[in-house]
């Protein structure tokens, strides 16, 4: 009977280690992509549709064959809006489930709390949402725009067509908002706007009550000077922002906003009937009228259903996701670092037209678009720029305007040109 145990222990031994064995060769041939996308909590409204976006991509191309020969297999995650949550569930992503890349995060508090991570386990993140640039890392591609592709030309299409003369800059209170507003003050302020006539207010994620500062924004034009409200406000508030505006009788002719993390997504849960004319400012809308978008939108809504729209953090992961796999077929390999070299000058199209490239500041050359919200909650694209290259450091703040970012050039993100010594970017979160 003895015998006959220590037998079947062997057997079960063997059976065990021919299973692991074969999981380990499964692991092999997969290329595992993270996705870190909040699917809960107030940012969910934005972020869950990019969770669906990278999904319908990673399945369209393992049906081309995956890449290098493997499947790819998608491995997502819930931060669930939570900022510390990001950095433990990016942790969690690089060592437990050993992915090769990631895409993610929304909110410039997520990636910066992500970035100290991937800084330390050399991963690697494709970040695709307009941010405040001030940012250069050798671990990140930003997809989205920087403020020169997005913040800068919409105050300009306020001054030069919309003639505004006050400014209302209105954000969440959180590092993009805050960083973007200043470098818009400080642009302001050389454009002629007295610091007087630029009103700046902040509220938490979440905020509700907007009569009063619906109020302070109405009163900033008791002059008879034309008001117009940026805004940065990020997530669910917006949904009482709007509501506000319209419950003032505030119209677009009135004070218009123009906003830059509203999108079509934002806008699918909206009556919008009261926000027609406010504008947003994006680098690619679905009303753009190219094949390579109809094409895309035929895509999406035949993967997600027919009453799915898209929108500008979408078109990001596509380019970057594209550009990922273009960099590792022509790396050979996965390896963070053969990859990143391999990322450099390379080019794929744009759903709205031309073709995006890399830059050596990890950062693409994109087109500025403003869009008029329509009562179906689309966009009438009202201005268009031919590609901008994405600055990582502002031109518009002192402190910034003396610093350079070139890694395959100069190996740095940050060169002072002054003291041309490169600056080792510390990070506080």
């Amino acid at each position: 009977m003895t015998a006959f145990k220590g037998t079947m222990s062997g057997t079960a031994m063997a059976l065990v280690l021919a299973l692991a064995a074969s999981a380990a060769q499964a692991a092999d041939d997969t290329i595992k992509v993270g996705v870190l996308h909040s699917l809960s909590g107030t940012m969910a409204i934005s972020e869950t549709t990019l969770k669906d976006t990278m999904l319908m991509l990673i399945e369209e191309q393992n049906a081309k064959g995956g890449v290098l020969g493997k499947k790819i297999e998608a491995v997502v995650v819930d931060p669930a809006s939570d900022w510390p949550l990001f950095a433990e569930k990016a942790r969690e992503l690089l060592t437990v489930s050993d992915v090769d890349v990631m895409f993610g995060c929304w909110t410039s508090v997520s990636r910066k709390s992500v970035l100290p991570v991937i800084e330390e386990l050399n991963g690697l993140l494709f970040y695709p949402v307009q941010y405040e640039g001030e940012e250069s890392s050798k671990n990140v591609f930003y997809t989205g725009a920087a403020p020169n592709q997005q913040a800068i030309p919409a105050v300009d299409y306020f001054l030069e067509e919309l003639g505004v003369e006050k400014f209302a800059l209105l954000g969440t209170d959180y590092v993009y908002p805050r960083t973007t507003n200043n470098i818009l003050e400080s642009y302001l302020q050389q454009k002629g706007i007295a610091k007087d006539d630029i009103f700046v207010n902040y509220t938490p994620f979440g905020h509700s009550d907007w009569s009063k500062i619906v109020a302070d924004v109405v009163a900033l034009g008791a002059d008879g000077k034309k008001v117009g409200v940026i805004s940065t406000i990020n997530g669910d508030a917006n949904v009482g922002f709007y509501k506000e505006l319209a419950a003032a009788g505030v119209s677009a002719d009135d004070i218009p906003v123009v906003a830059f993390s509203v999108g079509e997504e934002e806008l699918s849960g909206l009556d919008t009937s009261n926000l027609v004319g406010h504008l947003a400012a994006w680098n690619y809308f679905q009303s753009a009228d190219t094949p390579a978008n109809a094409e895309f939108i035929a895509r999406w809504k035949a993967f997600a259903g027919e009453n799915r729209v898209t929108n500008d953090p979408m078109e990001a992961h596509v380019i970057g996701f594209n550009m990922w796999v273009q960099a590792v077929e022509k790396a050979g390999t996965t390896d963070v670092d053969a990859v990143r070299t391999a990322m450099y000058g390379l080019e794929v199209p744009n759903l709205t037209g031309g073709v995006a490239k890399m830059l050596p500041n990890h950062h693409l050359t994109k087109p500025v678009l403003i869009g008029e919200i329509q009562a179906d909650g689309q966009f009438d694209i009202i201005s268009q720029t031919e590609p901008v290259a994405g600055d990582a450091w502002t031109d518009f703040l002192p402190e910034s305007a003396k610093l350079e970012s070139d890694w395959p050039g100069l190996g740095c993100g940050m060169y002072n040109t002054e003291t041309k010594t490169c600056v080792q970017i510390k990070s506080n979160y």
